[in-house]
């Protein structure tokens, strides 16, 4: 067994991360301030929402080889694989669709491998019933003892982990000394959701925005908050209408909107998350779901990258 670390000690992360305040007429047009919260500058490996939810998972699993679960182009498993090479404990990615065992490796799963990660393709049936015991029995069978973290890394100790995130923003303001009243970030599996709100001061809410379709986010979000913190904590709720399709999925629009950000601003926007983010937050400016006097704050959980799925927009 490899000697456990601290994740933070042998990584140093930016901590807190910064909150930037930027001038954007499609805010500030309805007197609302628009807060960057840059935690896509935690750490270059580790960036925003997978050191905050990842850290405390490699701290409980102390060393022992850690088996977590992903697409073929996770942000997620490659965190995971990267925390493991710098952190010096092994890697193992359960991949969703064993029809890619047969074909060479994308440039994500690529990654993994260099970073020491074992690849392991599960059929799709497989991959749903993936926290079934049989399912987590036949892997801990196959690969032995291993701290299992599961797909996005949500679990009650990433969602205890986020709850920092919410606590940092509760004391950050902008440049007018002003906090956000609103927190908004995008949202996979709810883990960062959930520890968000339950962190944030008692006047503001939190705000997740789903890049998946189902309408399943609401009563994830809920119970990794019963087994965080023991019951509803905080202020949230979801915006279900800017997924764009669904994970992994994109459109010309976005796209155009994202570019058009980034010229605006000189920020690259990571598309299948912090782009539908942001595209939600000037459509709700618009709508008047802020009000005049108010701030608003988005979490840069991530950003661009050549790994990036090259087929999204289908």
């Amino acid at each position: 067994m490899n000697r456990p670390v601290d994740p933070a000690l042998v990584l140093r992360p930016r901590l807190p991360s910064p909150l930037e305040e930027i001038r954007d007429e499609r805010f500030t047009r309805y007197g609302v301030a628009l807060l960057l919260k840059r935690d896509d500058l935690i750490h270059p490996d580790l960036p925003g929402n997978k050191w905050r939810k990842l850290a405390p998972n490699l701290r409980a699993a102390a060393g022992r080889t850690v088996l977590t679960f992903g697409g073929a182009y996770s942000n997620h498993l490659r965190a995971t694989a990267a925390a493991g090479r710098l952190l010096g404990f092994p890697t193992i990615g359960v991949v969703r669709g064993d029809e890619l065992a047969h074909r060479p490796l994308n440039p994500s799963l690529a990654r993994c491998a260099e970073d020491g990660m074992r690849l392991h393709f599960v059929d799709r049936a497989a991959y749903r019933a993936k926290g079934s015991p049989e399912v987590l029995d036949g892997l801990l069978d196959l690969f032995g003892d291993c701290a299992v973290v599961p797909e996005g890394g949500s679990n009650a100790a990433a969602a205890r982990g986020c709850a920092e995130l919410g606590r940092e923003l509760s004391g950050q303001t902008g440049r007018a000394g002003q906090a956000a009243g609103t927190v908004a970030v995008a949202c996979g599996t709810g883990g960062t959701l959930a520890g968000l709100a339950a962190g944030l001061g008692s006047g503001q809410r939190a705000l997740g925005i789903p890049v998946l379709r189902g309408g399943f986010l609401g009563d994830a979000v809920r119970g990794l908050q019963r087994e965080a913190f023991g019951g509803p904590a905080g202020r949230w709720s979801l915006d279900e209408r800017f997924h764009f399709g669904g994970y992994a999925r994109t459109t010309p629009e976005l796209h155009a909107f994202a570019e058009d950000f980034e010229d605006r601003h000189g920020l690259p926007v990571e598309r299948l998350y912090v782009a539908k983010l942001l595209y939600a937050l000037t459509t709700l400016a618009a709508e008047g779901a802020f009000a005049p006097g108010s701030a608003v704050a988005a979490v840069i959980t991530g950003r661009p990258g050549p790994l990036q799925d090259p087929s999204v927009s289908r």
